[in-house]
This record gives C-alpha cells, structure tokens and sequence, in this order.
C-alpha cells in the first residue's frame, strides 16, 4: 500500500485524505486518540488531544521512512505493534480512533471494528477511510483481474486486502450500534496514471459531489459510539418543591357546628 501511495493516482488520494482528516479531528475533543495503521496519513496532526498513539500490525518502520525523507511526525515518535483485534487499551478509555484503510488491509475487519467498539467511549468517535469499489477506479481494477486471467493487464489499485463497499461498511457499524455522523466521497476523475492526466481531469472533483456523489474513488465518514440507555445528567438548577408549599385538598372538608 505504501508503494501505491507514491504513484500519481495514490498521491491524489493520500492528499484528498489528508484534508479530509484535519477537517473532521479538528474539533474533536478528549484525552486518547489512536490511529490504527498507515502511517503515510498523519490523521491526528490537527488534532489536540494530549495523548495520541500510531498502532501499526507490523514492526515500525526505520525514523521518518515512511515520510520518504521528510521530517518524522509527532505521531510516528509514538508508534506501537499490537493485532488490531487486541488493542492494549482497556475498554471505554479512547475518545477518537482512526481506520485509515486499516479494515480493508486487514484479515479480519469485523473483529478490528468490534475491538474498536470496546476501547471507544460512548459517544467516541470513530473514522474511516477506504477505496470505493462502485468507483471507476474499482471499475478498472476488476477489468484488470479479468484480464489477468489470460496473463495480461495491470491492476490499477493495490493488490492487498479486499476493498469495501460503502454500504457494506454501514451495516456493520449499524450492528455495533455506530449511528453515522458525515460521510462523504472525493476523487472522482477517471483511473489514468499520470499526473498529467489528472490534473486534466481535475474539473470532476469539482462536480462529482453533485452529479455522482456516490462513485468517487476513496470514501470517507465518521461515526459515533451510541450506547443505549445511557442518560447525562444535567444539573438540578430549580429546587423540588418542598411540603409546606404543596397545595392541599379541600374536597373532604368537615364543617362543625355547635348549638
């Protein structure tokens, strides 16, 4: 994934995915934040959140390689290994996680999200980013995995993990009680290589949200972690009222009269 980020079309990605992250954890507020894997996206570098944590499945890379040669990031200087289905965290104690490409790069998606769902507080936030499939760009990739049946074609995306749908990925979070926050979808341009070409085509980002917003090639959306039942207490501004002002009945009233 991370030679595919060093192309033009995965370049376009990465820097649309970017903004998208320092948009949305901006104003995301809290003590723990872990982004779980891809550490060519510094999701938390707008965020201000005092305890912020990189968690990658593998072992970290050498000091800003994955930066290619750029100054290594503050979120790099706190890298972990750990499964994503095990995350050292203990339950209700991370305000914000990060999946960027994270559950389809993984073997098991739906124990990542789950384990996502334990350590997240109610109400934390979760957001993910993946490559749309229902895109022409997986429209290309599935062409090329035709093709390559007869030993001919190139894949255009990644040849690692299986993409997910959008809608997929909504009924999951759905099933662990995730009620989706904002969503939204980028890189609508055809899937050509060259960064020649893309720029050509870049007049289709500006109008794809609005003609065909659901078929950009990388989606993006944020959750939260609904626990139902819960209830915040506000506090009691007014005193209950107390004995001596409740009204008292009069219906049953005895009159005496004396001779």
């Amino acid at each position: 994934m991370h030679d595919w980020f060093q192309t033009p079309p995965g370049r376009t990605v990465i820097d649309w995915e970017r903004a998208q992250f320092d948009q949305a954890v901006a104003d995301v507020f809290g003590f723990n934040a872990v982004q779980l894997g891809l550490p060519d996206v510094d999701g938390l570098r707008a965020n201000r959140m005092p305890h912020r944590w990189l968690a990658l499945d593998h072992a970290p890379a050498e000091p800003g390689a994955a930066t290619a040669g750029k100054a290594e990031s503050a979120l790099q200087r706190f890298a972990l290994r750990t499964d994503f289905a095990a995350l050292p965290f203990p339950s209700a104690s991370v305000d914000l996680v990060l999946l960027p490409h994270a559950l389809e790069l993984n073997a098991d998606p739906h124990a990542t999200l789950r384990e996502v769902e334990r350590v997240l507080v109610p109400e934390g936030r979760v957001i993910i980013c993946g490559l749309n499939p229902a895109s022409l760009w997986g429209l290309r990739q599935r062409r090329a995995h035709l093709f390559r049946r007869f030993g001919v074609g190139e894949l255009f995306l990644p040849d690692a993990g299986e993409f997910i749908g959008y809608w997929r990925l909504r009924d999951w979070l759905r099933l662990l009680s995730f009620e989706v926050e904002s969503s939204r979808f980028g890189c609508y341009s055809p899937a050509v290589r060259t960064e020649k070409w893309l720029r050509r085509f870049a007049w289709m980002d500006r109008v794809g949200a609005r003609w065909w917003p659901i078929f950009g090639a990388a989606y993006f959306l944020v959750a939260i972690k609904r626990v139902h039942g819960m209830r915040l207490l506000s506090p009691a501004w007014k005193e209950a009222p107390g004995l001596a002002k409740a009204p008292v009945s009069v219906a049953n009233k005895v009159h005496l009269t004396l001779d």
